[in-house]
């Protein structure tokens, strides 16, 4: 788990990249996913294997924060 200014994130999902410098724990993101795969807690940003990429938090989020990596 990464922190940075009380901001922490989990990531299940590898390829997720998060600037938590950026998040500003808004909450978009957990409202746009289909799948229920990210929670927001007081500290904590957490994205689990129920992610399927579709890709909707990172078009969602009005800061940036969010990023897929391609897959190889």
């Amino acid at each position: 788990m990464e922190e940075d200014e009380g901001i922490g994130v989990h990531l299940e999902v590898p390829d997720m990249l998060v600037t938590i410098e950026k998040c500003m724990h808004c909450g978009a993101c957990v409202g746009t996913c289909p799948e229920n795969a990210i929670y927001l807690n007081d500290v904590l940003l957490e994205f689990n294997s129920d992610c399927t990429r579709c890709g909707r938090c990172v078009r969602m989020c009005p800061v940036g924060a969010l990023k897929l990596e391609a897959k190889a």
